[in-house]
C-alpha cells in the first residue's frame, strides 16, 4: 500500500459495519504504514479485521511472554564443542613445569616439651628438623633426644639428601648417629626412606637403617592437624620403630621396638611460635620391653606433657 498516511484524518473515518466493504483490513500490511500522523483518539477498533495484520513486526510474538517448547531451537545457537575448545580447558598442567633455582630454607622446634617424672624429677625430649636448598634439592637435618633424672637418655642426628621424586614427596639418603650416653656405645647408620604428604593431609616420614653387622631397622612416623579455629590447631601423633637383631648394648631388641602415640593442642600467638600441652602414650615391645623389665624400667608410659612448637 503506497498511499500516505501521516495527514491522514481518522475522526472521519467510518469504520462500522456499514463501510467495511470498501475498507477490509485484513489484507493490510500495517507494519509498512506509516502512523506518525494518524489521530487514534477517534479511531473505532471495535470492528476493524486484524486476521491478516502482521504482527510479528509490532513486537506482539508469542515467545515474548510464553515459554518456548522443549523441543525448541535457542534463540542463540550453542558453538559446537571443538577439540580447541577442551584443550584450552583442561590444559596439561605437567607441560612446562619450571621449577624454583633460588635457595630456600626451613627450621623447626616441632616438640620442645617436658613432663613430671616422678621419682626421676622432670623429663625433657625434643624433636628438630631442618632443610635448606630449592624445590628439586634439599639437605635435610632431622634430631630427636630424651632426658630424665638430669641425664640425657638418648639422642641422635640424621643429615640427609632429599631429592624430589613426585609432587610433595621427597626422596632422603644419608647418615644417622646415635650418640651413646650413660657409658653406651654410639651407634651409625646408613639411611634410606621418603617425606612427604600423603592423601586426607597426614605428614608421613618412613626410614630404613642399616648398621654394623647387618642390623636393619625401621623407623616410621605419621602426624595431623586437626584446625578447631585459626589459632588453636590440635596434633595427632604415631611412630614406631622396629630393628632385626637384639642390640643389648643400646637396649634394642629384635622385632617391634616402641610405638608412641600422642595429642597436643597448641595455641599460635603467632604462626612461628606456639605454646602447647598434650597427653603421651609410649610402650615397648619384644625384646625391647624384657631389657627394660631387666633394668627395672617400665614397658609403658602415660604422661602429660607441655611444650612450645617453634618455627623460623
Amino acid at each position: 500500500m503506497s498511499d500516505d498516511h501521516g495527514a491522514m484524518d481518522h475522526g472521519s473515518m467510518k469504520h462500522g459495519a456499514a463501510d467495511t466493504a470498501g475498507s477490509d483490513h485484513s489484507t493490510m500490511d500495517h507494519s509498512t504504514m506509516d502512523h506518525s500522523g494518524m489521530d487514534h483518539s477517534t479511531m473505532d477498533h471495535s470492528e476493524m479485521d486484524h486476521s491478516g495484520m502482521d504482527h510479528a513486526s509490532m513486537g506482539h510474538q508469542p515467545g515474548a511472554s510464553q515459554d518456548l517448547p522443549a523441543t525448541a531451537e535457542p534463540h542463540e545457537p550453542i558453538p559446537v564443542l571443538t577439540p580447541a575448545d577442551r584443550a584450552a580447558a583442561f590444559k596439561n598442567l605437567d607441560d612446562h613445569v619450571i621449577h624454583g633455582e633460588s635457595i630456600n630454607s626451613y627450621w623447626s622446634l616441632d616438640r620442645l616439651e617436658a613432663w613430671d617424672a616422678d621419682e626421676d624429677g622432670t623429663g625433657m625430649a625434643w624433636e628438630a628438623k631442618a632443610w635448606v636448598g630449592s624445590d628439586l634439592n634439599r639437605l635435610w637435618l632431622r634430631s630427636e633426644g630424651e632426658r630424665a633424672g638430669g641425664s640425657t637418655e638418648s639422642a641422635d642426628v640424621e643429615v640427609l639428601y632429599g631429592r624430589a621424586i613426585a609432587r610433595w614427596w621427597d626422596a632422603v639418603a644419608g647418615v644417622r648417629h646415635d650418640f651413646g650416653f650413660g657409658g653406651g656405645p654410639s651407634r651409625t647408620y646408613a639411611a634410606l626412606g621418603v617425606i612427604g604428604l600423603a592423601p586426607y593431609k597426614f605428614e608421613v616420614e618412613a626410614t630404613a637403617y642399616l648398621g654394623e653387622s647387618g642390623q636393619v631397622g625401621l623407623g616410621a612416623e605419621a602426624e595431623y592437624e586437626m584446625l578447631f579455629t585459626n589459632r588453636l590447631i590440635g596434633q595427632w601423633l604415631v611412630e614406631g620403630e622396629a630393628w632385626s637383631k637384639d642390640d643389648p648394648a643400646v637396649g634394642i631388641g629384635s622385632g617391634l621396638s616402641k610405638v608412641e602415640a600422642g595429642f597436643r593442642l597448641r595455641y599460635e600467638f603467632h604462626r612461628q611460635f606456639a605454646p602447647y600441652v598434650g597427653v603421651v602414650w609410649e610402650r615397648a615391645y619384644g625384646g625391647t620391653a624384657d631389657q627394660r623389665r631387666a633394668r627395672s624400667g617400665d614397658v609403658d608410659d602415660t604422661r602429660v606433657v607441655a611444650g612450645v612448637r617453634i618455627w623460623f
